[in-house]
């Protein structure tokens, strides 16, 4: 995947990357951040660690995408599949988001946002891309419809094994 740059602000370019098996720690620490931050969960760190280590060094399960400025990463979103018969195809799921707090509202999470869906649009075996967000989380949906994404008429049930929480 070839990185694209855009502009940050005069002195600085954002730089989005793909993630390598060297950036797991900062990965880990970016998503313990924003289950705190979003959630208010304390993950296992160690399960964490080993589930980015899984992603990272198993392409087939995804991959994630990092947003440098000044060879800093600020930013990362995670891509997983999901397998559709009706559209033979793959969707990508936006998943895993975090952009340092300084960095936000600075157009980090855009240049990520554009290049999965460039890159998406170039693989034949992608037909579109998800994510869920939070049903209270107004000011994500509106940068979401922003970057040309449409509420869908699914909503989401889960039955999680690990992060047991009562409802």
């Amino acid at each position: 995947m070839k990185a694209i740059k855009r502009r940050f602000r005069p002195s600085s370019r954002i730089l989005i990357r793909r993630a390598k098996p060297a950036d797991a720690a900062i990965i880990a620490r970016f998503n313990a951040a924003m289950g705190t931050e979003t959630e208010g969960i304390l993950l296992d760190m160690r399960r964490l660690y080993r589930g980015v280590k899984a992603i990272l060094s198993n392409p087939r399960k995804g991959f994630y995408l990092l947003a440098e400025v000044d060879r800093k990463i600020v930013g990362q979103m995670m891509i997983t599949r999901e397998w559709s018969d009706w559209r033979n195809g793959h969707f990508w799921w936006i998943q895993s988001v975090y952009v340092l707090p300084a960095h936000r509202r600075r157009g980090v999470y855009r240049a990520l946002h554009e290049s999965a869906v460039a890159h998406g649009r170039r693989k034949k075996d992608v037909c579109g891309i998800r994510l869920y967000v939070d049903h209270y989380n107004l000011s994500a949906q509106k940068v979401y419809k922003k970057l040309g994404m449409k509420r869908s008429n699914y909503d989401m049930f889960e039955q999680d094994f690990v992060l047991c929480r009562d409802e």
